[in-house]
């Protein structure tokens, strides 16, 4: 028995246009994307919980430089793994930036002891400080 031979044509009603997510693979394609410059929203809740414990603990410092810092901003850098907490003086405090940066170097490890008995993870992230000069102070360059 002979196999009927059908044309190109013949088919080519049932073809499709070229669209412009041909070839491209799937995975890649229907991946979920995520909000906030790669936070996702456990990631989000960890600096929220970050934040909060650091603001109630640096508060409760004996350093008085220590007590004059607030949290301005946490956020992963680059991950989860690593934290960057931003820090500015309370307004009308007379502020040192050296000292105030001496003082948080001194503390980390207590103040990241802190964190990990507040948070609820395996690993406690790893938390870099950067203090942001006082509001009114001209910005001095190195």
């Amino acid at each position: 028995m002979r196999r009927r031979f059908r044309s190109s044509e013949s088919l080519s009603q049932f073809r499709a246009a070229a669209d412009a997510d041909d070839g491209q693979d799937p995975r890649e394609f229907f991946k979920k994307e995520v909000s906030r410059r790669g936070q996702g929203r456990k990631t989000q809740q960890l600096c929220e919980q970050v934040s909060q414990t650091l603001q109630q603990v640096l508060g409760e410092a004996a350093d008085v430089r220590l007590q004059m810092l607030q949290v301005a901003e946490v956020g992963p850098a680059p991950d989860a793994s690593q934290m960057l907490v931003l820090l500015a003086p309370l307004a009308g405090c007379e502020f040192d930036l050296a000292e105030a940066e001496a003082a948080l170097l001194r503390a980390s490890g207590w103040l990241r002891s802190e964190v990990a008995v507040a948070i609820h993870r395996k690993r406690a992230p790893s938390l870099v400080f950067r203090v942001l000069p006082a509001a009114g102070t001209p910005e001095v360059l190195p």
